[in-house]
């Protein structure tokens, strides 16, 4: 007999309590996962800052030099002074450490604006080319030297493709003769021998006051004179006339004029002090006034030493402790409680002084090859100098960071 078969049960609908249950499981999961998401985030977030404040705590990932909005790091920067003073004993880059790393500082920035200069002109070195440098003057492999050698090439490349070309073959320029000397006095009188036949170029061996700049300069374009006072004099002067006294009160001379006193003395010391004066016209005139007046406040006005600001009071002193023969010679033999006379010493340099300039010739000349390199110089520093002014330069450096990097090259080495 066949099985009766069984009727299949009809599903049955949810009761109106069954819905709400399920619905306030499903409301549950929902809070559970979204609890359980929050607190991942939250994890992560917790991890991520972590890491973060990691990276902003640790040093040398801390941006110490921006330029234009690019980022250099202490770790960079560390390399850079490690790479330059590699041949420097550690402890005398303990001594000098702050200077070598303020000059590294301005020497990063110089090199970006100049990476930066230079692309803006089409001007890039290959990885190649710096390789090539590196090995040809016995660098390692390292950021910091492929960087210098960087910078190197490509100052190379922007005189030789870009400033070079655009020199002319011939400049207006002049033959100009000049000196520097120390007064007024000295210069009215030189005119007068100069213009009664006697040589510039063999008085301004015996009397100029800066060797560097004196005698015969050649042909020199105006943009090459040693100053803007000689350059414009260069222009107005008619051929073979000679400048009026010009005076340059920030002209460095090779000379000056003590006037000293000595106030006491103890077997090999004397207690003293002086005042240095840019010229003996000058010194004279000082000289005048300590007649009525105080050799404190004098030297205050005039003196061109450093004790100046101490009424020129250089206390107990030994022979050899100014530096100057010139000096010894007198201060340790005159007597006591008097000012000597004007003392010469070359040893020293003072500012202030008068320009004489002569044209020989005038007009436009071939660029001589040296002229014609330092051209290029003056216009490539003079663009480097532009470009540096229009830049958004960033330097966190202080002195602080600096002996901090200069002592983790030290503990490298």
């Amino acid at each position: 007999m066949a099985k009766k078969q069984r009727k299949a049960t009809p599903e049955r609908a949810p009761t109106k309590h069954q819905l709400s249950k399920w619905q306030r499981q499903m409301r549950i999961r929902r809070i559970v996962i979204i609890a359980a998401v929050v607190f991942l985030v939250g994890i992560l977030s917790y991890v991520g800052y972590g890491y973060y404040n990691d990276y902003k705590s640790d040093p040398l990932r801390e941006i110490v030099i921006e330029v234009n909005g690019v980022p250099f790091t202490m770790e960079y920067f560390i390399k850079m002074l490690d790479g330059y003073t590699e041949a420097t004993d550690p402890y005398e880059l303990l001594i000098t450490g702050d200077t070598i790393a303020n000059d590294i500082a301005n020497g990063i920035i110089n090199t970006e604006i100049l990476r930066q200069g230079a692309k803006n002109l089409g001007i890039e070195v290959t990885p190649e080319e710096i390789d090539a440098k590196r090995k040809e003057f016995g660098l390692s492999d390292n950021e910091a030297y492929r960087d210098m050698v960087n910078a190197y090439l490509l100052e190379e490349k922007l005189k030789e493709e870009y400033f070079g070309p655009r020199l002319p073959d011939t400049m207006e320029q002049a033959n100009v003769q000049v000196m520097l000397v120390e007064s007024r006095e000295v210069a009215t009188e030189l005119i007068a021998e100069i213009e009664g036949g006697s040589n510039f170029t063999s008085l301004a061996e015996e009397f100029s006051c800066d060797s560097s700049i004196e005698g015969d300069l050649g042909w020199l374009p105006k943009e090459l004179m040693p100053n803007t006072l000689i350059a414009n004099a260069a222009s107005n002067l008619t051929l073979g006339e000679i400048s009026q006294p010009i005076y340059d009160d920030i002209a460095i001379k090779d000379i000056g004029y003590w006037l000293i006193e000595v106030i006491d003395k103890q077997d090999e010391l004397i207690e003293a002090r002086a005042i240095l004066l840019g010229s003996e016209e000058e010194a004279a005139r000082v000289i005048a006034e300590l007649v009525s007046g105080n050799f404190s406040s004098l030297a205050k006005e005039y003196s061109q030493h450093e004790s100046k600001t101490i009424g020129g009071e250089l206390h107990w002193i030994k022979q050899g402790d100014m530096g100057s023969e010139a000096f010894d010679q007198v201060a340790f033999k005159i007597p006591l409680n008097e000012v000597s006379e004007p003392v010469k010493d070359e040893s020293v340099q003072t500012t202030g002084g008068y320009w004489l300039v002569k044209v020989i010739d005038r007009g436009e000349h071939e660029l001589e090859e040296e002229a014609r390199e330092e051209l290029i110089d003056k216009r490539f520093n003079d663009w480097l100098e532009e470009l540096k002014g229009n830049s958004t330069i960033e330097n966190l450096l202080d002195e602080e960071k600096r002996a901090w990097a200069v002592n983790m090259v030290f503990e490298g080495r």
